[in-house]
């Protein structure tokens, strides 16, 4: 495992410092896992993420031809413009 250094502000360090206590673990290992977490959420809201989203969204427009509705707004768009 790498070491790394780095500097918290105090009402951060001491946060960190209540919050590894409450759940009864090193403060180390409490930073681990919010790495972990953070790097996990992150990579899900690359291309998977964006597969899980289109997965769960297609569909849902029920308005006829989307295409032609999107054009028609921009044209309004153009014509406020």
């Amino acid at each position: 495992m790498a070491r790394t250094l780095i500097n918290l502000d105090p009402d951060d360090k001491a946060w960190l410092d209540r919050e590894a206590e409450a759940r009864n673990l090193p403060m180390t290992e409490l930073v681990r896992q919010a790495v972990h977490g953070y790097r996990i959420r992150h990579e899900s809201q690359g291309l998977a993420g964006l597969q899980a989203a289109l997965r769960r969204t297609a569909g849902i427009w029920r308005h006829g031809d989307g295409l032609s509705h999107q054009q028609r707004v921009r044209d309004e768009w153009d014509e406020r413009g």
